[in-house]
């Protein structure tokens, strides 16, 4: 397979990936351009490479910045603007887990306070209402535990942890 052919395959395999993940299409896509591109790219570069207005790209780039996975560059005597994508995948994933955290954790975890234990009552239906949200707090609690364990961690530490859970099985 010749290199422009796995480039491309790798970029729309990721922009695929991404819609899974709830991400849109070309801000999938336009990331992966970046991590596989050897050098920085402009606006420009990236819309001629994947075939895309200048505003699809600039809004896509805005956001990808806005994650942290992006960073802007400008080089001198150019008055554009150049890209390039954090290509440390250890710390690329832990940019990713904190925006996830904080557009999809911590609301719930908002709503799921106010909730626990709100509803006053004794019949069965308050009963399980209370029990399930007591339930999901306490697994969103959990959850934002380890996020931010993984967020501070560094990969050695958790693949030791991880294989030694994975070996006691």
């Amino acid at each position: 397979m010749e290199l422009d052919e796995a480039k491309l395959k790798f970029i729309h395999a990721w922009g695929t990936l991404g819609t899974k993940w709830g991400i849109n299409r070309t801000m999938a896509q336009v990331h992966a351009l970046l991590l596989v591109a050897t050098q920085s790219l402009s606006a420009s570069n990236i819309m001629e490479e994947l075939n895309i207005s200048r505003g699809n790209a600039n809004m896509n780039l805005r956001a990808l910045i806005d994650w942290g996975l992006v960073m802007k560059e400008l080089k001198p005597g150019d008055r554009k603007e150049y890209f390039y994508a954090e290509k440390d995948i250890w710390k690329m994933s832990k940019l990713i887990l904190v925006q996830r955290k904080k557009k999809e954790l911590e609301p719930i975890m908002v709503v799921l306070k106010d909730l626990n234990n709100a509803v006053e009552g004794d019949g069965e239906d308050v009963k399980t209402f209370n029990t399930t949200i007591k339930d999901l707090n306490d697994f969103a609690l959990h959850a934002d535990k380890v996020v931010e364990k993984v967020v501070q961690s560094d990969i050695n530490w958790l693949l030791e942890t991880f294989l030694k859970q994975f070996l006691k099985s």
